[in-house]
């Protein structure tokens, strides 16, 4: 039996969306006119693409030469586990084995929150006291 790959594209981001309307899990109030109106969604980044292609460098070399490099891109703000606040209109509804998800560019995402550890207490200060 063969396994499914998700592969996002250029910069375009997966999002699951989150189902609690009138505050996210991260406390962040959506006013209810912006709830109504579906203008503003969000959700949990699942997927990211490889970002925005970037054009291959000039060279001296021959223009008839064929080139193998590998393209390369400018890699997406967005990550896998942050929630994002994005704008809904730009948003392409999808259905995956039953479970819905959104997937939207990058330059329609307002705002990400991203969880991440905190550095341990600096405990030099403590000694000079």
């Amino acid at each position: 039996m063969l396994e499914k790959k998700i592969i996002v594209v250029g910069d375009r981001v997966l999002i699951r969306p989150d189902e609690s309307r009138q505050k996210t899990s991260h406390g962040l109030y959506l006013p209810q006119g912006v709830e109504e109106k579906e203008k503003v969604q969000a959700g949990f980044v699942v997927k990211v693409g490889p970002g925005y292609p970037l054009p291959e460098p000039t060279s001296s070399d021959e223009p008839w030469e064929e080139r193998r490099n590998e393209p390369k891109y400018l890699p997406l703000q967005a990550e896998e586990g942050d929630y994002a606040i994005f704008m809904r209109k730009a948003a392409i509804e999808v259905e995956i084995d039953r479970q819905k998800y959104v997937i939207v560019p990058q330059s329609a995402i307002l705002l990400l929150i991203r969880e991440e550890l905190m550095p341990p207490p600096d405990d030099t200060n403590l000694d000079n006291e």
